[in-house]
């Protein structure tokens, strides 16, 4: 998948080579003007088909000397994007764009980190990344922006699924994307799991987790424009917000302290509903 770029450049190389040996031969022979043409319109295919390819785009920085880094990438779309840059070991990478003009890769917000170590900056990690629409032209823009620093963490991403608790990616043939995900993760032996699709309107998370051993899972579905502000400073929480229904929700949690909090949040109506909190947990056995 990475040298899509380069093996489309080659196709039309070889055309090119194929059609200036064939005018050679042609100007022994002027009759042969049908030839001529057969061959550009044969080129003229090939260019359209090398142009559509040539619009994706992968850009993957290795940062240090990372060993055993496995990445599956699919574009299938137009004008796709993916910039990042990776250090660490034993990384597992994962993206699926079907979609158009969509992006993957580290945050606008403070920009590429290859100085720093990485966009994904550890080792054992698995970042796995779906986009999907079926809109066609009009598909929006898709956007997940990250950075993860640490090992041994889990994530999953889906624009245009619903991912099940247990990893499975659902779907349907009325994605129109427009959504929006940013995941900052400085800890390790995180679990989040994030999924979210509408037919219309747009969706935003966005996710700080800056402790270790924390289970996230977030669900957006429906229309109606869905967010979440999730940040996370101590260890081990377990929090789940679903939120789904043709109304506007919205949900901002900050959780702290020495102990964890177990957090079950559902935002399912059709009338807007809004919630908010911040909690210092600081009660032996944890919170909720």
């Amino acid at each position: 998948m990475l040298h899509n770029k380069i093996q489309k450049l080659g196709i039309i190389h070889s055309v090119k080579a194929v059609i200036k040996s064939t005018f050679y031969k042609i100007n022994k022979d002027p009759n042969n003007w049908f030839i001529v043409a057969l061959w550009f319109g044969l080129f003229l295919c090939f260019a359209t088909l090398s142009t559509k390819a040539i619009a994706n785009e992968i850009y993957i920085t290795q940062v240090g000397t990372n060993d055993d880094l496995d990445i599956e990438i699919k574009q299938d779309g137009e004008n796709n994007k993916i910039d990042m840059s990776v250090g660490g070991s034993n990384n597992e990478i994962v993206i699926y764009q079907e979609t158009d003009d969509s992006y993957v890769g580290y945050t606008t917000s403070w920009g590429p980190l290859q100085n720093y170590g990485g966009d994904l900056d550890g080792n054992n990690n698995v970042l796995k990344v779906y986009q999907r629409c079926t809109a066609g032209a009009n598909c929006k823009e898709d956007r997940f922006e990250f950075h993860i620093a640490g090992d041994n963490n889990d994530i999953i991403a889906g624009q245009g699924y619903h991912i099940t608790t247990t990893k499975g990616l659902v779907t349907d043939n009325s994605e129109y994307g427009g959504q929006f995900m940013k995941l900052d993760v400085h800890g390790s032996n995180n679990e989040v799991i994030m999924s979210q699709r509408a037919a219309n309107d747009e969706h935003s998370v966005t996710a700080y987790v800056y402790g270790s051993n924390n289970e996230v899972y977030t669900s957006q579905e429906s229309n109606g424009n869905k967010t979440i502000n999730l940040r996370l400073n101590n260890n081990g929480n377990d929090v789940d917000i679903i939120q789904g229904g043709s109304a506007t929700h919205s949900a901002t949690v900050t959780l702290n302290g020495t102990y964890s909090t177990d957090l079950d949040l559902t935002q399912y109506s059709d009338t807007a509903q809004s919630y908010s909190l911040t909690q210092t947990c600081q009660t032996s056995g944890g919170c909720s």
